[in-house]
């Protein structure tokens, strides 16, 4: 059954596929980023935590030839304009500041009206993002059209990129409006292309087009236009069938302890594969698997038929079922 969320016309637009939700993005006429999306997205991913019917989350954009454009500039500018002029360090300290006023409800009242808001603002950003890599959710980037800046960074934030064909660009332009990324660019492109790719695109600011970032692994997949967001609902489809808590788990792995020194990510691995060990539904899978290991004389996953079936319902021994 298909659900709409009825939304205003910024924000973001979610309807339910069987398991994936299917969010487009709001941006108005430019199709940019903005406080509203902001919150509708922080939104989503507190649904994609909680509901256990949902095992991915596809976003696409609403506008005819942007993913999203960049983040609306006047919200960049002001929130500039009321910052204080620091350096690193000071900017360092404020935002250790704004982080605790965020937390303390009473206090993140009287702080948003203050030079911390917009900083505020940033740091909630940087958190729905954040979350989304330690969802048990599979995100799915349907890229429509071009993505600059925060588009681009909302995407790196995704554990997939699909992006239509034709003549549009994504990239970190940043630079050539006088600062850096903010929203994990310089951060999750490093991570996903490498220090020297990624640099040479932030030094430069220009954009890449959809088959030369899928050339250096910027998205993944190039499709024609008319093809995207089927085919990521049906990835989504696909990858939904995995157990969430083991999804979770897995990126939190792959993501947090993949910046880590190898030591301390092999802890992090070790804790994650332990816990989910236990959960009832490796538990259940590995039983089952042990059980048709002694119907048929040898192990389930070197057939062929049995592991294209194992993969399809996305874990051994049947259909998705909670796991907690």
């Amino acid at each position: 059954m298909t659900t709409t969320n009825a939304n205003s016309r910024l924000g973001l637009a979610v309807e339910q596929r069987g398991r994936v939700l299917l969010a487009r993005l709001q941006g108005g006429p430019r199709g940019e980023f903005g406080p509203a999306i902001a919150a509708d997205l922080a939104a989503l991913v507190s649904r994609a935590e909680t509901d256990e019917g949902v095992g991915a989350v596809v976003i696409t954009g609403d506008h005819p030839e942007r993913f999203v454009a960049h983040a609306e500039l006047r919200w960049l500018q002001e929130g500039g304009a009321a910052s204080p002029a620091v350096g690193p360090r000071g900017a360092a300290a404020v935002i250790r500041t704004a982080d605790a006023a965020r937390r303390l409800p009473g206090v993140r009242d009287l702080a948003d009206r203050t030079a911390l808001g917009g900083t505020i603002e940033l740091l909630n950003v940087h958190d729905t993002f954040t979350r989304m890599n330690r969802c048990g959710a599979v995100f799915i980037a349907a890229l429509n059209g071009s993505a600059l800046g925060i588009g681009s960074e909302l995407a790196l934030a995704c554990d997939y990129r699909l992006m239509a064909a034709g003549d549009h660009i994504i990239g970190q332009p940043e630079i050539l409006l006088g600062f850096p990324p903010g929203g994990g660019g310089t951060q999750r492109l490093v991570r996903l292309i490498g220090t020297n790719q990624a640099l040479k695109r932030m030094l430069d600011g220009g954009g890449l087009t959809p088959e030369a970032a899928a050339e250096i692994g910027y998205v993944d997949e190039v499709l024609p236009a008319e093809q995207l967001v089927e085919r990521s609902i049906a990835l989504g489809q696909h990858l939904a069938q995995r157990l969430k808590f083991t999804v979770a788990a897995l990126k939190r792995a792959a993501y947090i302890g993949g910046s880590l020194p190898l030591k301390e990510g092999l802890l992090l691995e070790n804790a994650e594969f332990l816990a989910a060990l236990a959960s009832p539904g490796a538990q259940a899978a590995m039983l089952a698997y042990m059980k048709r290991s002694d119907e048929m004389g040898d192990l389930p996953l070197y057939d062929r038929a049995t592991y294209e079936q194992t993969l399809e319902a996305g874990r051994f021994g049947g259909p998705i079922e909670s796991d907690r």
